[in-house]
């Protein structure tokens, strides 16, 4: 018997539906596959798991309605956004602005320097992170155009749980303290009287501003209201530092008492304009 050897005999021994060009383009792809996950367990790329008590995870917001709102931010389900929030809170991006549309029981809008609604960073959007995080009482979102892609420095706090809003804006985090400075923001698209973020901070050990300093940035109508206030009280007792002005989200609808995983009233969307969508426009 001869013996074959070279393409003859390659030929002998592959089946008869053999394609040299679709093993070729095969083998290269699982190399691929193999390169890739060799050069992930080299480089240690699995995701960190998320540490809720990390420092980096908390955004303090001193609010000029008396106080601190402690929100903790979820970079394992929206990363890009909480990296643009850490950096722009560093910067001192959100310090001083305003509260720009408020709509009582659904949620209070911030995040743009000029207070337009229509301002935003420096920076390039973002991509869209949705995720199946439903949008609760205390629920922090990125407000964004109708472009999904557009999200840059501005967000929202939502009032009361809003499942309209799921997997349409990327959640980024949650209210943990301080929801009742966040009931008292000053109502309006804008507010006559907005009400701002005094300082925002990243961590969980920064001190929060003292009463004085929050006094400062308040509205000059609050302010004398809360004077009459003292002045009526007997010695030794201290009001709250603001009066929630007339028209703040009373949450007449029943939101106020609507927590995690309970059901509220859905609020009243009137028209595409209602939404934080177009808010943001640039």
């Amino acid at each position: 018997m001869t013996a074959l050897f070279g393409p003859a005999a390659a030929a002998q021994v592959q089946p008869p539906d053999y394609n040299p060009v679709v093993a070729a383009e095969a083998e290269k792809a699982v190399k691929a596959i193999e390169k890739a996950k060799a050069e992930e367990e080299a480089a240690g790329t699995e995701p960190a798991a998320f540490d809720p008590n990390a420092p980096e995870n908390t955004l303090n917001l001193d609010l000029s309605t008396g106080g601190r709102v402690t929100i903790l931010l979820r970079p394992d389900i929206a990363p890009n956004h909480v990296e643009r929030i850490r950096g722009l809170t560093r910067e001192g991006f959100y310090d001083g602005v305003i509260f720009h549309r408020v709509i009582p029981g659904f949620m209070a809008q911030t995040g743009d320097p000029s207070g337009t609604g229509t301002g935003g960073s420096p920076l390039p959007d973002l991509e869209a992170e949705f995720s199946k995080t439903p949008h609760l009482r205390g629920t922090v979102s990125a407000a964004r155009t109708q472009d999904p892609n557009s999200a840059n420095s501005q967000f929202f706090i939502t009032f009361m749980p809003n499942p309209g809003l799921d997997g349409e804006y990327t959640a980024f985090g949650r209210v943990k303290s301080g929801m009742q400075f966040v009931d008292a923001i000053a109502v309006g698209e804008p507010p006559a009287e907005p009400s701002h973020v005094v300082r925002a901070t990243i961590g969980n050990d920064v001190p929060p501003m003292s009463r004085e300093e929050l006094l400062a940035f308040v509205a000059p109508a609050q302010r004398a209201s809360a004077a009459a206030l003292s002045a009526q009280l007997p010695p030794g007792i201290e009001p709250d530092i603001v009066l929630p002005p007339p028209g703040t989200p009373a949450y007449a609808a029943g939101a106020a008492t609507a927590g995690e995983g309970q059901t509220a009233p859905a609020p009243t969307i009137a028209a595409e304009s209602d939404t934080p969508a177009d808010a943001p426009t640039r």
